[in-house]
């Protein structure tokens, strides 16, 4: 119970006196940021471990498809936990939310490292990955909850496409180390040495975090920056029931299920990739097992330029539309792939994952901030929720069905999938051309100071 009680919402205290309210805000904005940009790269460092690990247990006797369905427990967890706990983290403190999944997902990585036997028995680590991928689902929803709260419409594109580079960072890291301690230590040193981080990281989290402004002494965002949505505009800090949030504004919004549908085809295209780089680049293209870590590396800095040039598209060029962004996108990913297929020399197989992740996160990265562009802040970690609820099915796609599709019709097979994905992807984004940019309706502050901050970083 003492557990649940932490995961409350943070009770709203007396407001700072207004002197205090542009200092105080600036710091908290710019600490519970911090603390979701290292919160979320922390869960991306114990994510895919496992996929680094592959090609090693693919020699002590595990077949692709037997690996490919230990893969798929992650995604299935993920999903439904995604969804569950996005509605629950609605209605909780998104510093203590964060901080209890990455324990729980520290402990399994421990004990999928340290404890002898553990890597033998196909159903042990299915269970472990079941469990580990329950954790990875507490880790967006209530980030997405810290930016609704602490960042007005008009800034959230901006700050989104930064705080995606956080799982690019984690995963890009995670690369990184598996190259440096594989080597020097054990191939299960890429468990346990990244949970050894990422607890230590889970303490700053929890310094650096805070709930509500209203829990701080501070206003809400609309008043603070006098800019208000057009929906919901009453009781916009109402807490929402679970019902509410479900059947008034998510489940019933046409824009949520074209959205969710796409989801499930980009992240197939995603992982497909990258789950199996390792595993297709050291079997078909001689690729040195021990260096396989160089194609996270590769696809999670791709990753970074591309959400940062599609962010600026979509708010620049486009004018705050974000599908014509995703559209272009996967036209993109769809001829990398090619390139990654019909390739037989490795500096084009590095272009090609460097165009695939360059350009796979844009959509990733858009259909998150679509969703808060037309989704009241009370119901944003449902909404994300149930997308990523979706997009955990095109992860188990590409974890257990890819490895099926490569073990009984090729690599050729997979790789007519991954072409087919791209395409349904794109037409599904072409449904949402109609989402623009959320237009605001200016209320009169009710606050005697109506201060106008610009997006920390830019003054």
């Amino acid at each position: 119970m003492k557990l649940f009680n932490i995961l409350k919402p943070a009770c709203h205290i007396k407001k700072l006196h207004a002197k205090q309210v542009d200092i105080a805000y600036k710091k908290h904005r710019y600490m519970n940021f911090a603390g979701i940009f290292i919160g979320y790269a922390c869960y991306y460092l114990l994510r895919k471990n496992f996929s680094l690990a592959m090609p090693f247990l693919l020699n002590t006797g595990f077949t692709k498809s037997q690996l490919g369905l230990v893969l798929s427990a992650i995604p299935i967890s993920y999903g439904i936990s995604k969804f569950l706990m996005g509605n629950l983290s609605d209605r909780s403190n998104p510093r203590y939310f964060i901080a209890t999944g990455l324990v729980i997902s520290v402990i399994v990585n421990l004990v999928f490292g340290c404890i002898p036997g553990v890597t033998a028995s196909l159903y042990f680590m299915i269970a472990l990955m079941f469990i580990n991928g329950w954790a990875q689902g507490m880790g967006a929803p209530p980030c997405y909850r810290t930016v609704a709260h602490w960042f007005s419409i008009s800034e959230r594109g901006r700050v989104m496409s930064v705080w995606n580079i956080s799982h690019n960072l984690g995963a890009g890291l995670l690369g990184a180390l598996a190259m440096l301690i594989i080597p020097l230590f054990t191939w299960k040193s890429v468990f346990y040495l990244p949970s050894i981080i990422v607890l230590l990281f889970t303490i700053l989290i929890v310094i650096l975090m805070r709930d509500t402004p209203q829990s701080v002494g501070l206003m809400p965002i609309e008043e603070y920056r006098n800019e208000y949505p057009e929906i919901n505009t009453k009781d916009r800090e109402k807490e929402l029931s679970a019902k509410e949030i479900l059947f008034k504004y998510v489940l019933v919004n046409k824009y949520i299920w074209f959205l969710a549908l796409a989801n499930v085809f980009v992240y197939f295209v995603r992982y497909g990739v990258l789950d199996w780089a390792p595993t297709y680049l050291t079997e078909m293209k001689g690729l040195n097992s021990s260096k396989s870590g160089v194609t996270f590396i590769i696809y999670e800095a791709a990753g970074i330029l591309g959400m940062l040039l599609c962010g600026y598209m979509s708010d620049k060029m486009f004018k705050g539309r974000r599908a014509p962004v995703s559209i272009l996108c996967m036209i993109i990913v769809f001829f990398g792939v090619l390139l990654y297929w019909f390739s037989p020399y490795m500096i084009f197989n590095h272009i090609a994952l460097l165009l695939i992740g360059m350009f796979i996160y844009g959509p990733i990265m858009l259909v998150g901030i679509q969703v808060l562009d037309i989704m009241p802040k009370k119901a944003v970690g449902t909404a994300i929720g149930l997308l990523g609820f979706f997009a955990s099915g095109g992860n188990i796609l590409a974890s257990a069905g890819f490895g099926y599709l490569v073990e009984y019709f090729g690599w050729q097979g997979g790789f007519i999938v991954l072409i087919v994905a791209c395409v349904l992807a794109t037409l599904l984004f072409s449904l949402t051309l109609r989402i623009g940019k959320a237009t605001h309706r200016k209320e009169e502050a009710p606050s005697e100071i109506q201060p106008v901050l610009e997006l920390e970083g830019e003054t």
